[in-house]
């Protein structure tokens, strides 16, 4: 475990994900940077992102694992479950054992509990006076968050919207088109993730990882390099040739 104080870490991170904001970013690259900044600086375990989109509808965004992911589309589908709470009530969900919890999310616990997770805490994202979605924070054993975590998470979220909305000024009319193109980008990418699971016979986090890599190396948006990949038909071979070098590159 690293001996830097936490403090320390935490304004890393947020500096970190500021210079992102002043730079050429891709957002949901971003997101799944500032998700994994949460499972490295607070007493978590894995993070994700729900974003609203312009029909009110919950739409995963970013998460940090497999297992979190799957956890996140459940509640949707369920429509059930702690994440959903704070998005609809605009208020911090704290739960320290969900084992405690099973009557009132009768469908959510023991999914959670099924896939290693045993408590669960959830951060409003709020611009412009709407709430855009909710940071989720899952942990591998009961336990509370202390106020300086929570405070944390919420630092956090409030640059997960900078990021959504960072090209207007965040008003009720803004936020919508914006919050559309973030999510279109997530479909695309969700698609090249499946597409490579089947030509490199990887999972689907590894295709991920992949194309996380692959687009940093070549400064490349990560939703471009998805979108090449299931649109462009002469790139895609390229692309497909540097992923497989990439894949089977030696790890130090």
């Amino acid at each position: 475990m690293t001996d830097i104080p936490r403090e320390t870490r935490v304004l890393d991170a947020v500096v970190s994900l500021v210079d992102s904001l002043l730079d050429d970013f891709d957002v949901v690259d971003l997101l799944t940077d500032l998700t994994e900044h949460c499972a490295d600086l607070l007493d978590i375990d894995a993070a994700g992102i729900l974003l609203v989109d312009p029909l009110h509808q919950l739409r995963l965004l970013a998460a940090t694992s497999e297992q979190a992911r799957e956890l996140e589309l459940f509640q949707l589908l369920a429509d059930d479950g702690p994440c959903l709470d704070c998005y609809a009530t605009g208020e911090r969900v704290s739960v320290a054992d969900l084992r405690q919890e099973a009557d009132r999310w009768p469908q959510f616990v023991p999914a959670a509990i099924r896939v290693g997770f045993a408590s669960v805490h959830a951060v409003p994202m709020r611009a412009a006076g709407t709430v855009l979605g909710a940071l989720n924070l899952f942990g591998t054993r009961p336990g509370e968050l202390t106020e300086a975590d929570l405070l944390v998470g919420q630092t956090l979220t409030h640059i997960a919207c900078v990021a959504i909305l960072q090209e207007h000024p965040p008003t009720p009319v803004t936020v919508l088109p914006q919050l559309r193109s973030a999510l279109t980008n997530r479909v695309v990418i969700e698609q090249a993730k499946g597409l490579l699971r089947e030509m490199l016979d990887i999972s689907v986090e590894e295709a991920f990882q992949l194309m996380r890599t692959y687009a940093r190396a070549n400064g490349e948006h990560l939703s471009n390099l998805a979108r090449r990949l299931m649109t462009d038909r002469d790139a895609r071979p390229l692309i497909i040739v540097g992923l497989a070098e990439i894949l089977s590159a030696p790890t130090e």
